[in-house]
């Protein structure tokens, strides 16, 4: 069964469809569905699920629109990561009410999303794609509220001299990727031919167990040599080898467990600096601190485990399953 309803995110005036079992009701002035099903916006980038509880979050418009445009690129980032379906839960939500700070994409993160979506719709080299007002997938690839910032967007990425665009009507255009801009993606496929992956995580005699028997085998099971710079030999200034050793990575994992000090300010920073390079991250958190995680982090999928051997498991499946078979596969033994 499929119900049209208004986008649960950014409300009345933006369509969306669910499906499943679902039954239409109001919350302020915007139509919306139960939570037993799938929604598909384009506005918000495409499919997602919503918890009751965020939807009551949601009650009265309480987000911003570039709070919404926030959790529109929350929800494409999890995409990219490989979850098909999102699911927004009141946390989700409140972490963005909550942020003291801004979480506005750079504007080189924007354009590239932006030079990213032309490209993903077009199917032959050279052929160009209608961006206009209406362009609402286009909209949330690039973190856009307006039809003025989307101009700019474009105006920068032609500037650059990585795509063309022509005025197709009033409020839209043509835009078609250049050579250089298809050299630009494939150069945004980052280290796609290297067999690194980067550990981030609390260097503690407690966690040596999880990293010998849970993260190293499942790095090396998928295919992947792992990189953690308190074992790399003749290691001279620290903070220059981390950050040379993350652009050299495939990906990254990111083990978010910690002590009774607090969070490990070191590794929220290393994977905050792995996707500003567009760098996939894989988050994952012993289970007795999950509830202790900053919010900044709390958006994004987590895998939750008790012991080296679940986490092995888990951490094999999820690379595989965004990242791919590494060079180096092998089989377990």
């Amino acid at each position: 069964m499929v119900t049209t309803i208004d986008c649960p995110i950014w409300g009345k005036g933006y369509e969306a469809t669910a499906t499943g079992v679902w039954t239409t009701n109001k919350i302020g002035e915007q139509k919306v569905g139960s939570i037993e099903g799938t929604v598909y916006s384009a506005r918000a980038g495409g499919a997602y699920r919503i918890s009751e509880e965020a939807l009551m979050a949601l009650r009265g418009g309480r987000l911003t629109e570039r709070q919404r445009a926030w959790l529109t690129t929350w929800l494409i980032d999890q995409r990219r990561q490989g979850i098909t379906e999102p699911t927004i839960s009141r946390e989700t939500v409140f972490s963005i009410l909550d942020s003291s700070t801004e979480r506005n994409l750079l504007l080189h993160q924007r354009t590239e999303r932006l030079l990213r979506y032309v490209v993903a719709k077009t199917d032959i080299v050279g052929a160009g794609v209608i961006i206009s007002n209406d362009s609402h997938e286009a909209f949330a690839w690039a973190e856009s509220v307006v039809w003025e910032e989307m101009v700019f967007l474009l105006d920068y990425l032609k500037d650059k001299g990585l795509l063309t665009r022509q005025r197709a009507a009033l409020e839209s255009y043509n835009a078609v990727v250049t050579v250089d801009g298809y050299a630009k993606i494939e150069e945004l496929a980052t280290n796609s031919d290297s067999a690194q992956a980067f550990i981030a995580m609390w260097f503690a005699d407690e966690m040596e167990e999880a990293y010998k028997n849970g993260i190293k085998p499942a790095i090396e099971f998928a295919g992947y040599q792992d990189m953690r710079i308190d074992l790399k030999p003749d290691v001279n200034k620290i903070d220059d080898e981390i950050l040379a050793e993350i652009r050299r990575s495939r990906f990254l994992v990111a083990d978010m467990t910690h002590g009774e000090e607090g969070a490990r300010g070191g590794v929220y920073f290393e994977a905050g600096f792995a996707l500003g390079l567009e760098i996939p991250v894989i988050f994952t958190c012993r289970s007795d601190k999950i509830d202790a995680l900053h919010f900044d982090t709390r958006q994004y999928y987590h895998i939750v485990w008790s012991n080296p051997k679940e986490l092995c498991n888990s951490l094999t499946n999820r690379i595989g399953a965004v990242i791919g078979d590494g060079p180096l596969r092998r089989e377990r033994g």
